[in-house]
């Protein structure tokens, strides 16, 4: 499926997942332009060929500018922090950073006519919800993050009905996988515990580990999320995407430890307020986007792992700028 002459957006180009997006953008044979602010991202992350623009999607101006030089026929919003358990502590950064500036690029691309807009939220607007969750699974999101995710598809869906814009939601989750920030310490639990096997630290679990997420390969995840304005039947729709076997995080670490030919040590810390369990159904995606055998979790923790030996170790900076202090967890303090 060829995309010749079409030219998009990536923003998150910098990122993990945004950088892989860009990478299949390319491999469809669009002019791909990225942008990063470089705060959770890095420059070495951009693929080559990517014209590449360093700036927030919360400018505006940075914004306007970037519409005014080019027209885009499609824009990829991947540009998030994605720290769910954090987001309750950074409130104001959390919805400047992943709702205004969603809002920034969903009114550029009104004015300047835009065919599609892919929007990545998270399974963590369903909260608490049944599983597996899916699509027609009432939104009911318990964090800052996941109020945000869902904030934006409502401001899509009444884009599309005053102004005719269309739009592609996917609601990914736990995806790993090469170019993951393995030094951030407040999100990607499978980065933190190879960051955690690297230096001969015990691998931190908030509880007893026994609760479970579906952790998906970004290779079962990147190549859709760049194929779905090309396809016709995924406009204006929601698709969970992600792995379908959930496994407790306490079988994960087991997993990384083995990739690293180490033996498992877990420190339990006290429990935090979370979804306990977490993984969705992919009928619709599958109907759609008909994507091949995905990868299993042993096979991709090896391949993450083996890509991980390789970067230079990086420290695991803090996040200085905690608005509400109260109940965070004693990990993350200091």
């Amino acid at each position: 499926m060829e995309a010749k002459s079409k030219s998009c957006l990536v923003t998150g180009v910098g990122g993990f997942l945004g950088s892989h997006v860009a990478e299949h953008c390319l491999a469809t044979g669009m002019r791909v332009v990225g942008v990063d602010d470089l705060s959770g991202g890095f420059r070495s992350n951009v693929p080559s060929g990517v014209e590449f623009y360093q700036g927030s999607v919360c400018d505006v101006g940075f914004v306007k500018q970037l519409f005014a030089d080019y027209y885009f026929d499609y824009v990829y919003h991947l540009a998030a922090y994605a720290a769910e358990g954090l987001s309750h502590f950074i409130r104001h950064f959390n919805y400047e950073n992943n709702l205004q500036g969603s809002i920034v690029l969903i009114n550029e691309s009104v004015l300047r006519d835009v065919k599609c807009l892919v929007f990545t939220s998270s399974i963590a607007v369903y909260g608490a919800a049944q599983t597996p969750m899916t699509e027609d699974t009432t939104p009911m999101p318990e964090d800052p993050y996941g109020i945000a995710k869902f904030a934006v598809e409502l401001d899509l869906a009444a884009a599309r009905h005053m102004f005719g814009l269309n739009s592609v939601v996917f609601r990914p989750h736990n995806v790993y996988g090469e170019r993951q920030n393995t030094a951030d310490r407040y999100r990607n639990v499978i980065g933190i515990f190879m960051q955690q096997a690297l230096t001969g630290r015990p691998m931190t679990i908030f509880g007893d580990g026994l609760q479970t997420r579906a952790f998906s390969h970004v290779d079962d995840v990147a190549p859709l999320i760049a194929r779905a304005p090309l396809m016709p039947a995924a406009y204006n729709e929601t698709f969970n995407i992600g792995a379908d076997t959930p496994h407790t995080v306490l079988d994960l670490a087991r997993v990384v430890a083995d990739a690293f030919d180490i033996e498992p040590r877990i420190n339990h810390l006290p429990a935090r307020k979370e979804v306990v369990h977490a993984f969705s159904d992919h009928t619709r995606m599958r109907r759609v986007f008909e994507p091949g055998p995905s990868v299993e979790l042993q096979d991709g923790i090896r391949r993450m792992a083996e890509w991980t030996k390789r970067q230079p170790l990086l420290p695991a900076p803090r996040f200085d700028n905690i608005e509400v202090p109260k109940n965070l967890p004693p990990s993350w303090q200091g």
